[in-house]
């Protein structure tokens, strides 16, 4: 299961709202072509807002599509829903997260990406001229057999001379079930822990648009047991209000 997550960091503007495209092409099959049948390209949208200037909270959508199908048809839509409130004094933001999707087989079978539901705290933060978020989550993963687990989620963010180069991303760590109640999985017992990160580099050409890369770090989730894959991109944003 692909658990995008979100880079809330990439999208924070002085006025507090933001959105952006991206275009990338990814090179998997060139580096591990015996799991990646094709190199593909992958599109994705993000909206961020913050709620008011009184740090009340924020909410972001993303929705990504990856022509990985037959022909570069769209073999995978992957969507995620955030929002977070604070009615109190102490910084600790409630954070509340939704997070799923569909996907085609190169057999042309088509799946699920799970439902994912997960509730817990978000704590923002500021380093050195950067940003950073970590959350705590309790997580619902709706297989056929629903588990239930712990999330841990970590934003960074940091624009480097006036901004004209960009570096940010997320890493996340959840459990999971190996047993999803479905006949590939019916024979595995206990949790298993999964990963995964998006770290990237945008620099400034010109106005909102940027190239870049995102580099799709995977643990546990492609391939067999305990396996990690590196899959770097070539890419384009471009930031608009």
């Amino acid at each position: 299961m692909k658990f995008l997550l979100f880079s809330i960091l990439l999208l924070i503007s002085p006025g507090g709202f933001s959105q952006n495209l991206q275009v990338h092409y990814d090179l998997r099959h060139s580096l591990d072509p015996k799991l990646n049948p094709n190199n593909f390209p992958s599109f994705s949208f993000e909206f961020f807002r913050e709620i008011d200037s009184a740090g009340t909270g924020s909410f972001l959508f993303k929705m990504q599509a990856d022509l990985k199908g037959q022909a570069n048809n769209v073999g995978q839509v992957f969507t995620q829903i955030t929002q977070t409130l604070r009615f109190w004094k102490p910084k600790v933001f409630l954070s509340l997260n939704y997070s799923g999707g569909l996907g085609v087989s190169p057999d042309g079978y088509g799946f699920y990406l799970s439902n994912a539901f997960a509730a817990g705290v978000s704590y923002p933060f500021q380093w050195k001229g950067a940003w950073f978020s970590s959350q705590a989550l309790f997580r619902y993963n709706a297989f056929k057999r629903p588990s239930y687990d712990l999330q841990l989620i970590f934003y960074f963010g940091k624009g480097l001379w006036a901004y004209r180069v960009f570096t940010g991303g997320s890493f996340v760590f959840w459990t999971e079930n190996r047993d999803q109640g479905n006949e590939y999985t019916q024979d595995l017992h206990g949790k298993k822990l999964a990963f995964f990160g998006d770290p990237q580099i945008w620099v400034k050409v010109r106005g909102g648009f940027s190239m870049g890369t995102r580099i799709n770090v995977y643990y546990n989730l492609l391939g067999g047991e305990r396996q990690l894959q590196i899959y770097p991109t070539i890419g384009t944003k471009l930031q608009f209000k």
